[in-house]
């Protein structure tokens, strides 16, 4: 089980290069700087909830986590 610290730090790193991408997307698109800022200023806030809120729901989920066999140890 990760603890929320986690959590929150892997959202801020995540979110640093989701946003540079999404700045340098929205640069070749508009060509404008300041609207490439805007756009990637206005997305880091609302994905950086929603990454945070969605791994910590993943984190409660036992989907996919192989239990270990009681009987077994080394």
């Amino acid at each position: 089980m990760e603890r929320a610290i986690r959590s929150v730090v892997k959202t801020i790193s995540w979110r640093t290069v989701g946003t540079l991408d999404t700045m340098l997307v929205s640069y070749i698109i508009t060509g404008s700087i300041a609207m490439a800022a805007s756009i990637g200023s206005i997305e880091v806030v609302t994905k950086m909830i929603l990454y945070y809120l969605h791994e910590r729901t993943w984190s409660k989920l036992k989907f996919g986590i192989i239990q270990p066999d009681p009987e077994y140890s080394i």
